[in-house]
């Protein structure tokens, strides 16, 4: 009876039931009752469309650092239950395709740095950009609204290479299923996921989000739905435990 009704609370609560679920709630009811009672605070809220909020779920097991099929498959599930379109949900995955880019945003800020402490700075390119870097810098600003430092040095060592990712990056920009603002909780997502904790593109997010209209109780559910993330470590985990419980059992009576 306790198990039934902690399924039905969840299933009320979250809007649906899944069997990845089952193990852990059959191992552990009151565990299962305390995430419950926290994954379901961002849903009693509702500051978010239920479709936004599984669109996040979305963005951050599709994740490249992260790459939860289970979850990933659950939520795109639940998003067209909402109603969401092939379109709305393709463009989530074209959003956090972009997320390779920090190889760059984060490494070559030390590319630089190093190259200056080898006294090799006159290797380095200036600043100051040319006609063609001048465009493409008014392009990018154009195409996704903004424009950081983050991106000097990368539009500076390589303008072919930033080209290149400036049209990749701006094609959900430029077919707009998803609000610009709703575009930005799915980057905060993928950036404040514990897979990846990238502060840089955490803080220009958030920024561009309020820019566009957020409210700081959109945003903070943005990370309430984000922190649950942590639980695939006993969705993932919890059936291998009973696997090889089984296992064991079996063997022991062979």
């Amino acid at each position: 009876p306790r198990q039934q009704q902690l399924k039905e609370e969840f299933a009320r609560a979250r809007g649906y039931w899944s069997d990845i679920w089952n193990d852990i709630l059959a191992l552990d009811p009151e565990f299962f009752a305390a995430y419950l009672q926290f994954s379901s605070v961002p849903w009693r809220h509702g500051r978010l469309d239920p479709k936004v909020k599984e669109f996040i779920y979305i963005a951050i097991d599709a994740s490249t650092t992260h790459l939860y099929a289970p979850g990933t498959r659950v939520h795109v599930r639940n998003a067209l239950r909402y109603g969401a379109t092939r379109e709305e949900i393709m463009e989530v995955f074209q959003l956090v395709s972009v997320l390779g880019i920090h190889s760059c945003t984060h490494g070559v800020p030390i590319l630089v740095e190093e190259m200056r402490a080898a006294g090799r700075e006159a290797e380095l390119p200036r600043l100051a950009f040319g006609p063609r870097e001048e465009r493409l810098k008014a392009e990018f600003i154009e195409a996704r609204g903004y424009w950081s430092e983050l991106w000097e040095n990368v539009l500076a060592l390589s303008p072919d290479f930033f080209e290149a990712y400036l049209r990749f990056s701006s094609v959900p920009w430029r077919t707009c299923r998803l609000e610009p603002k709703v575009k930005e909780f799915i980057y905060i997502a993928i950036d404040a996921a514990t897979t990846h904790l990238y502060e840089p593109g955490t803080r220009i997010h958030v920024r561009n989000a309020l820019r566009h209209g957020a409210t700081r109780e959109e945003i903070m559910e943005v990370f309430e739905l984000v922190s649950v993330l942590g639980i695939h470590s006993c969705t993932h985990g919890v059936p291998i435990l009973v696997e090889e419980l089984r296992a064991a059992e079996a063997s022991a009576k062979a």
